[in-house]
């Protein structure tokens, strides 16, 4: 097997802001395993706050020695050595992850959602994310998502009751909402989500700081929608942790090191019943049908990035009925854009 990648920066429609930062674009690194007449396509979405780069992980890259390796097939072993080649590097490993998966499924004339057990009719609906903004933004921002049926709420800033008010005076779209670690006390946070379910709230995720155990639970306790870890909840080990503090986990391949991972964390996360959310961060189609070969193992799902970007190398997924569709192509079914 050949490895491949490329850097890249993946620009944004609008500057994201959420309760802790903003950005205009994201790092990208593009990667391609070949073997036996097939590529298979791989990507890891890096947002600078979580610590890698173009350079990190083009040094990780660099170490993996996939001829080792006979063929794909055996996914599992492949898997267990990228991730002990060094600590951390979770988008890095992920794209390795993802490039095996659409490269095996094309192998074996297979689409990748059917290794997990997937049902493409138990897709649920992926919410569009609304950042940080001003109130003529936010309402601009809400009237472009006509094709999407449920709206993700970036808050914990200093204008929420601003935020809110400029979606519900132009829709009334379920609201999925997200503090990320913005409101630091607990009872001022219960208050809010209180106002938040009377306003069409389903959900709030990660409402306070991961490293406010007691208080996160304590806001689980009292909270009249569910609450939904995110920031807490990084690789497989924190699915149990997450039992007791929160009501559901929030996976992210670019996380936990890719698919193979996100569909061990969603069995437990079932076990412990737990509900469970497939999310993103800034990423093409690639790494999207990744997470959608999960999406309906999962609750909930918000896999908006390809339609939060421009510039992309890969076709949008198909939406229909504010639904990602999957493909029966073999692999992923992601299709590159003519250029």
């Amino acid at each position: 097997m050949k490895l491949s990648y490329k850097a890249f920066d993946l620009k944004l429609k609008y500057p994201f802001t959420i309760a802790n930062f903003s950005r205009t674009s994201t790092p990208i690194m593009l990667t391609q395993i070949e073997f036996d007449g097939h590529v298979g396509y791989g990507e890891a979405s890096m947002p600078p706050y979580l610590g890698e780069s173009h350079k990190s992980a083009a040094e990780f890259l660099t170490k993996v020695n996939l001829k080792q390796f006979s063929s794909p097939e055996n996914i599992e072993e492949i898997l267990t050595y990228i991730d002990s080649i060094a600590p951390g590097n979770p988008s890095a490993k992920a794209s390795i992850d993802i490039a095996l998966h659409d490269l095996l499924g094309k192998l074996l004339n297979k689409p990748c959602y059917s290794f997990f057990g997937s049902i493409p009719d138990k897709m649920p609906v992926t919410s569009c994310t609304i950042g940080i903004d001003s109130a003529e933004t936010v309402r601009k921002k809400v009237l472009e998502t006509s094709d999407f049926n449920v709206l993700k709420v970036k808050l914990g800033g200093n204008n929420d009751a601003e935020m809110i008010g400029a979606i519900r005076s132009v829709t009334d779209k379920p609201l999925y909402i997200d503090a990320n670690q913005g409101w630091k006390d607990r009872h001022e946070a219960l208050e809010k989500i209180f106002w938040l379910a009377e306003h069409g709230a389903v959900f709030v995720e990660q409402a306070m700081p991961k490293t406010m155990i007691d208080e996160n639970s304590w806001l689980t306790e009292n909270s009249p929608i569910p609450t939904f870890g995110d920031e807490a909840v990084q690789r497989f080990a924190d699915v149990e942790k997450a039992q007791g503090v929160y009501s559901g986990v929030n996976l992210k391949l670019m996380k936990c090191t890719g698919i193979h991972e996100a569909s061990r964390m969603i069995k437990k996360a079932r076990q412990l019943d737990l509900k469970v959310m497939i999310g993103c961060m800034s990423e093409t189609s690639c790494a999207i049908m990744a997470a959608a070969t999960l999406a309906p193992l999962c609750d909930y799902a918000d896999l908006d990035g390809p339609w939060m970007t421009i510039d992309k190398p890969f076709q949008d997924p198909e939406l229909k009925d504010g639904k990602i569709t999957l493909s029966d192509q073999p692999g992923l079914g992601i299709r590159l854009k003519d250029r």
